[in-house]
Formats: structure tokens, C-alpha cells, sequence
């Protein structure tokens, strides 16, 4: 006598779960119990806490009129009287607005350059065959270990004339060894034979990058490309030192004088002496429109990030 087959639940065994559901366990995996589970929901509500009530104060403070902060003593938790003047005042076309423009176009210009460079430079590296790519290999982790330092490195920057320009932004530090060894090590696990039937096909070295080895390599390059853009928008040290005309500075330097130095930037500092506008508000707004970019963007690569650097490390 044949047995009945249920259908229905084997089709809902085969189907994947939705993305509120826990992935199925394996047979020898023990179900966790109750106070297991409590303890890691506890454990987790807390850190998500610990993350998120820190930025949800300085967005309440930024957006809080100067009467709120007033009351409250300083950071506003309770939202109350809630106003867009920080923002409006910040992007109205004063230095707050010209740095958040160099910011913007000095991480694109920079990313996109360092992506191209650490490509061009990993896949060089992965081919056994090219030339001199032992001592090229050996002299970049010879610079993770040895630099030349702060003043040398000046004076290099000083005597190409990079002083004072964007470019100084972006050359001194547009290429990191550790993102070069990462992808070389992505690079190096695919398939040769693959490779060697795209040669045999008539295919270049330019081909193959750009037809085989880019496509197959998505996930690891979308991370070091976030690494980039994350870099190059919170970075200050450069601007500090190789910049000495205000109206060129990012916004973390805006930022920095704003926050530190307590140096209103200038078109705001007028509403904040009227009484406009809490210097408070204006601080908090600046760490806003700088943490803004990196949270948006952040969450489309998260998918990307194990598996890139998973892979690119374990497959070296």
C-alpha cells in the first residue's frame, strides 16, 4: 500500500523562508530554548539601542528651536517645537554648503580613482606571468609596514605642487595596499581555465578584465569601493594640512572648527548671534549632513560586505 504524499508540505518545505523567518535548522542542530532566545533578542534590542539613541539625540537637537534646548539643558531626547532653520541656514550658500559640494565631488572623483587603480593594480598582481609582479608585490607590503613619514611626505606633496588643490585630497592617500591584496586574492581564485579559454578565443588582457573578471567580481569590489567613499568622506587629516584657503575645506573640516574650535562657519554665525538659531542645533545639523550619506548608502552594500570580504580573504 503506497504511502499518501503530502504536497503542500513539501512544497512549503522547499520554499526559501521570508525574511522574518529563521533559515531551517540542520538535523543535528539543537532547537534553542526559550531563555536562549530572550537573551539574545535582550542582548540585541540593547546594542541596537546603544546605536540608535545617541543618533536619534542629535537628530532631535538638530531639528529643536533655541527656547527647547534652552529648556532642556543642552541634547534634547523629547521632541518638541520641531524646526528646519539649522538646515535651511546651513544650506543656503554659505561655507557649510561649499563643503558638503567639495565633500561630495572630491569622494566621487576619489573613489571612482582609487576603484580603477586598485583594480587595474590587484589583477596585474593575480597573474602569475606579468612582469616584475614579485617585487611590485613585495615593495606595496613593504609600505604596510614601513612609512616614510609625516614630513617627507609634505614635502613630496609640497614639490609637486599639489599644495593647496583638491588633488592633494585625493593622490597622497588614493591607494590602499590592504584593499589591493584583498581583490588580488578574489582575483587569483578564479578559474584559470576559464581564463585561459577566453585567451584562447582571442581575448585580451583588457577583455578579459572587463568582460570576465569584473562581472564575477561585483561583490568584493562594491565593498572596497564603500571602504573608498567612507574614507574620502570622513577625511580631514589631508585637508588640514595641504589646504590653507577656507572656502576650499570638506565638511568634516567645517565640521571639526564647528564642533571643537566652536567656530561658527561663516553665513551662519550672524543668525546664531541674533539669537536665530542655537549654536547647539547648528553643531548637531553639521554631524547630520555628515553621517547622512554613509547611512544611506551603506545598507545597499551591506549584502555584498560578507561575501566580498569573506571570500576575498579566505580564497588567498
Amino acid at each position: 500500500m503506497s504511502a499518501v504524499v503530502d504536497r503542500p508540505a513539501l512544497e512549503r518545505a522547499a520554499r526559501p523562508p521570508r525574511w522574518w523567518q529563521a533559515p531551517p535548522r540542520p538535523a543535528w542542530e539543537e532547537r534553542p530554548g526559550r531563555a536562549g532566545t530572550a537573551g539574545k533578542g535582550v542582548v540585541l534590542a540593547g546594542a541596537c539601542l546603544a546605536v540608535l539613541f545617541p543618533l536619534w539625540i542629535v537628530v532631535v537637537t538638530s531639528v529643536s528651536t533655541r527656547q527647547t534646548i534652552n529648556e532642556a539643558g543642552g541634547l534634547v531626547v523629547i521632541p518638541k517645537d520641531l524646526t528646519f532653520v539649522a538646515y535651511q541656514e546651513l544650506l543656503s550658500g554659505g561655507q557649510v554648503t561649499r563643503a558638503a559640494i567639495v565633500s561630495v565631488c572630491v569622494t566621487l572623483a576619489g573613489t571612482l580613482f582609487s576603484t580603477a587603480v586598485s583594480v587595474l593594480a590587484a589583477y596585474g598582481l593575480s597573474r602569475s606571468g606579468s612582469l616584475g609582479h614579485r617585487w611590485l608585490l613585495m615593495t606595496l607590503l613593504a609600505t604596510m609596514f614601513f612609512g616614510a613619514g609625516l614630513i617627507p611626505t609634505y614635502l613630496l606633496v609640497q614639490s609637486l605642487g599639489l599644495t593647496d588643490t583638491y588633488l592633494a585630497l585625493v593622490l597622497p592617500s588614493a591607494v590602499s595596499v590592504f584593499n589591493i591584496l584583498v581583490l588580488r586574492a578574489f582575483f587569483m581564485g578564479i578559474s584559470p581555465e576559464l581564463l585561459d579559454s577566453a585567451r584562447i578565443d582571442g581575448a585580451g588582457d583588457w577583455r578579459i578584465l572587463w568582460r570576465i573578471v569584473i562581472p564575477l567580481s561585483r561583490a568584493v569590489i562594491a565593498v572596497i569601493t564603500l571602504f573608498y567613499a567612507v574614507g574620502y568622506w570622513s577625511a580631514w587629516f589631508n585637508a588640514s594640512i595641504y589646504l590653507s584657503d577656507q572656502d576650499m575645506m570638506p565638511l568634516q573640516n567645517v565640521m571639526i572648527q564647528l564642533v571643537q574650535k566652536q567656530e561658527a562657519p561663516v553665513g551662519v554665525s550672524q543668525a546664531i548671534k541674533t539669537g536665530q538659531i542655537s549654536g547647539l542645533a547648528i553643531q548637531m545639523a553639521v554631524m547630520v549632513m555628515a553621517l547622512l550619506p554613509v547611512a544611506v548608502i551603506s545598507p545597499f552594500v551591506q549584502k555584498h560586505f560578507k561575501k566580498g570580504m569573506l571570500t576575498g580573504a579566505v580564497k588567498g
